[in-house]
């Protein structure tokens, strides 16, 4: 039934977006919709709040600079997280260049922000699952986010990321083993 209410509404925000007199209002409700769940699907990503910040801004300008060009194909939703999954990636890889770590030392900087991050709550299990989920490669990580957190169907993650249901699947199956083994390892 909630599913049913978010394509309703997606529908009809769409439609919204697309009216001229009543886009700029649509487009404050969509902000207000999706700035916290896509916050933290970037966060999750990126680990600084600053950055994600910063991103989730890129997100909503690239989204409204190209809101003409929304077919409504896809759900709204699944078209702002393409947005924001890409924005992070990008942003990733030119941290990667800037600061010239390899792709094998890739979680170095991440596990060094979510240490020196002020935000956290100072629970020791939810930092070492934070630092685990910053070991895995780019793809497990955020496949992993996208189910654990969001408890993303994977056909809805297929749709976001252009990976078939099975791939999806394999990358959290390892993704867990992973961190399963990072705890193991700790201990």
């Amino acid at each position: 039934m909630a599913a049913e209410n978010n394509i309703k509404e997606d529908t009809g925000l769409t439609e919204r977006l697309r009216d001229p007199a009543t886009c700029r209002a649509a487009f404050s409700d969509v902000i207000a919709r999706y700035s916290q769940p896509l916050y933290w699907q970037i966060r999750r990503m990126v680990q600084r709040h600053e950055d994600a910040d910063d991103l989730l801004q890129n997100t909503f300008m690239k989204a409204w600079s190209s809101i003409d060009t929304f077919r409504g194909e896809a759900r709204l939703g699944t078209w702002l997280y393409k947005i924001a999954i890409n924005e992070s990636l990008t942003f990733l890889e030119k941290e990667r260049k800037r600061l010239n770590i390899s792709i094998d030392d890739e979680a170095r900087p991440l596990i060094e922000a979510i240490e020196a991050d002020p935000f956290t709550d100072g629970d020791e299990i939810k930092k070492r699952l934070r630092e685990a989920i910053a070991t895995l490669p780019e793809k497990q990580r955020l496949v992993f986010n996208m189910r654990y957190y969001d408890e993303m169907k994977y056909e809805d993650m297929s749709r976001i990321l252009g990976t078939s249901v099975g791939a999806l699947k394999a990358s959290y199956h390892l993704a867990v083993k992973k961190i399963e083994q990072y705890f193991d390892e700790a201990d």
